[in-house]
């Protein structure tokens, strides 16, 4: 076992930390992020739109339409915000204008989901005009927002970095000189993609659906879709690189373009398409934190050793609401070869009881994502629409993980309390 963490501390973690800081890979991770305060606040009236007392739901009925509003208009349009957060991050990491990237970037997004004309449809003396079709604007155009992302600012940064730009006289104010500056990128930009949209009739979200569909698939619906992730998450967390942003980099646009579907699946009252979402792996296998470690905060409390006493103490009130960093650290997990099993075989197994539960139709599907710091209990229930279940398999997967834990916990407790009883007899 000490062998290879020494390979993985020597050889694996070099590269992966290099991921980990590549500006691209940044940029969508934390444009993505940037969308969740909308992602949840949507989230949230489509629960209320879609009560789970069927009571409280025909005394809504007449006010449904007026209560999901705010849900098309934020969790149902995230591609949109995503697309100028991830075009400002990048263009920041360039150390370019990050407002123009961020504008360029939702200007080339929106040039991709060009406007369709619906006069024909309606009577001549109610032209309604141009008219954006939502359903591209929410989590089925997110890889076109990252397209969007990756032309608009490398078009920028190339004609910036060979002053293909205009450049105004040093006594023009800063502001109107970056506007200015950003007039030919600007021109470029929009024009080549008005080419491939309008002129070719390219329809760029149905080119990277048919490309991307089979990574939905496997992403949403099978059983390596979820793991795989997972996996590879708690390895590099073992190794002391935060593997949710590493490997969230490449998933979780996919699982919040699958919720997106399952939440419109459920403002249309119809059947949630996708299993996997990105909720499914927060609330029923990173319970407490990557690694499941609510568990093991929960034997630490009861622990013989007066340090790791000491560390459940401190990280149980953190790990009710999901932050594990205290455990992580302070047990420590990282580089620690008595806990490097439990510590990938726990959220292992969540995976695997939580798929079948899932699978075998024995709780909800997901369509909603509460906040991420929500005890898990409720957070697993509200975004089931309220099954009880869902709370029950939590409890299961918590004593699951707590059985996979305990001997390795107590070999870890033993070493520990050898090594506070010869330092208590150093003392003396």
């Amino acid at each position: 076992m000490n062998a290879f963490l020494t390979w993985v501390e020597q050889k694996f973690m070099p590269p992966m930390t290099k991921l980990a800081e590549q500006k691209h890979l940044r940029a969508i991770r934390d444009g993505v992020i940037a969308t969740l305060p909308l992602i949840i606040v949507g989230s949230f009236f489509l629960i209320i739109a879609n009560p789970p007392v069927e009571s409280w739901a025909k005394a809504i009925e007449p006010y449904k339409q007026k209560i999901v509003i705010p849900y098309y208009l934020s969790l149902g349009m995230m591609s949109l915000y995503a697309s100028f957060a991830m075009g400002r991050n990048l263009a920041k990491s360039y150390g370019i204008d990050g407002m123009m990237g961020g504008i360029l970037t939702l200007a080339t997004f929106l040039m991709a989901t060009v406007p369709v004309n619906l006069d024909h449809l309606l009577p001549k003396d109610q032209p309604m005009g141009m008219l954006l079709p939502i359903g591209n604007l929410g989590g089925k155009g997110l890889f076109v927002a990252i397209l969007a992302m990756l032309f608009a600012v490398e078009v920028l940064r190339f004609l910036k970095k060979i002053n293909f730009t205009i450049k105004m006289p040093e006594a023009v104010p800063s502001s109107v000189s970056r506007a200015f500056e950003a007039l030919i990128p600007a021109i470029i930009i929009l024009v080549t993609m008005w080419v491939i949209r309008v002129i070719l009739e390219i329809d760029i979200n149905e080119v990277l659906k048919i490309i991307f569909k089979p990574l939905s698939v496997f992403a949403g619906n099978t059983f390596l879709g979820v793991l795989i992730p997972v996996f590879f998450t708690m390895l590099l967390w073992s190794a002391g690189i935060h593997g949710a942003a590493v490997v969230g980099s490449f998933f979780q646009p996919v699982w919040l373009a699958l919720l997106d579907e399952n939440a419109a699946a459920l403002a249309a009252g119809k059947e949630l398409p996708n299993m996997i979402v990105e909720p499914f792996v927060q609330w029923f296998v990173y319970i407490g934190g990557s690694g499941t470690t609510i568990s093991l905060v929960i034997l630490m409390l009861f622990s013989r050793s007066l340090y790791l006493k000491q560390v459940g103490r401190v990280s149980l009130v953190p790990g009710i609401f999901n932050i594990n960093e205290p455990v992580i650290f302070g047990a420590p997990l990282v580089m620690n070869p008595l806990m490097f099993i439990p510590f990938i075989l726990s959220p292992v197994v969540c995976v695997i009881t939580t798929y079948i539960a899932f699978s075998l139709d024995l709780v909800n599907r997901i369509a909603v994502m509460p906040p991420w710091v929500l005890p898990a209990p409720i957070g697993a229930f509200l975004a089931t629409g309220g099954d009880w279940r869902a709370v029950v398999l939590l409890f299961i997967n918590i004593i699951l993980a707590g059985i996979i834990y305990y001997p390795f916990f107590k070999m870890y407790e033993k070493k520990m309390v050898a090594e506070e009883s010869k330092g208590n007899a150093a003392s003396e």
